[in-house]
Formats: structure tokens, sequence, C-alpha cells
């Protein structure tokens, strides 16, 4: 996965865009197990999927978007 690779941790560089996104949140570079545990807590998230298709995220996304 070009351009992937270095956004998740090393355990995921091969796997394919349907596994990274049942990837736990916790597979992203960054993302110490205890912040997924609060995304799992606070939102109900817990794969990158749900993480990418949140609609809190996806709303203050469009928002930055529109600012710039």
């Amino acid at each position: 996965m070009a351009g992937l690779s270095d956004k998740f941790d090393k355990a995921y560089e091969d796997k394919s865009i349907e596994e990274l996104a049942k990837a736990p949140v916790g597979a992203l570079q960054g993302m110490s197990e205890a912040d997924a545990l609060k995304l799992q807590e606070a939102l109900n998230i817990k794969t990158v999927k749900d993480l990418g298709t949140n609609k809190f995220f996806l709303w203050a996304q469009a928002v930055a978007k529109l600012a710039e």
C-alpha cells in the first residue's frame, strides 16, 4: 500500500486495504492502546473504518476544509 505503510504499525505493512479498514485503531502509528480504548469507550470506535466514518470526525473535517 503505497503511501499508507508509514501510517500503520509494522505488523500491518503488508495488509490489504480491506484488512487495514478492519484493523484496530491502535494499529495506526502514534495511536496508543490507551487512546484507542478511550475512543472505544467514548464513541464506540473500534476499527480504522469506524474512525474514518465517524460522523463527528466527518463533520469536523468538512468544517476544517470549508475554513481553508
